[in-house]
């Protein structure tokens, strides 16, 4: 049974710059590929995604786009860096965004987003990466995504240091076998929930 992962880099910075929160989603994303999973991402700063709480917000808003390929996948994942020991900007514009799927449960009682994976990246400079996590799980969580076992997979330097984590020669050992478990769990329940969907509540 094929299965697809879309990732939304909610990185502050625009193409075609280089991104340590790209390089945390593209680790992400290889490792979901070698399970012989179909994969692909956007920058979600390079498009014009608008402020607001509907599936679309109209003046040329290119939330809808991202959204459809948000709804076309198996597994989201969702990668941010930490600013202020918060998600990004961008971060929470998403799923201030995704608070659309509330009003998109049908009568039965099943959310759109229902039988969903979601996982989680995090890269900074500070710590933060739990908390962080914490907020996105909750709100991915709230509108319907299922969230698999294990860590989410984070990176932190030192404090009010320098070294990004793109600019790291090698990716830590640690970092490497968290982001293969996600990645195998995220895999593993996306193709369960596929053969087995969740049931109309009663």
């Amino acid at each position: 049974m094929s299965s697809s992962a879309f990732g939304l880099n909610c990185t502050l910075t625009p193409s075609p710059t280089a991104s340590s929160t790209q390089k945390m989603l593209d680790l992400i994303l290889g490792a979901i590929a070698s399970h012989g999973v179909a994969t692909s991402s956007a920058r979600v700063v390079d498009h014009d995604v608008k402020p607001g709480v509907t599936a679309d917000e109209g003046n040329g808003d290119e939330w809808p786009a991202l959204r459809k390929r948000v709804m076309d996948a198996d597994i989201l994942v969702m990668a941010t860096p930490i600013w202020m020991g918060q998600p990004s900007s961008i971060a929470k514009r998403v799923t201030e965004r995704m608070d659309a799927f509330l009003g998109e449960i049908d009568e039965h009682g099943c959310y759109p987003t229902f039988g969903r994976v979601a996982i989680v990246g995090v890269v900074g400079n500070e710590d933060g990466a739990h908390h962080v996590t914490a907020e996105l799980y909750q709100a991915l969580a709230d509108v319907g995504f299922t969230i698999p076992a294990g860590s989410s997979a984070y990176w932190v330097g030192e404090a009010m240091g320098d070294v990004d984590f793109k600019d790291l020669d090698k990716v830590p050992k640690k970092t490497t076998e968290t982001i293969n478990t996600l990645a195998s769990n995220a895999v593993h329940l996306a193709r369960l929930l596929k053969k087995n969907p969740y049931p109309a509540p009663k």
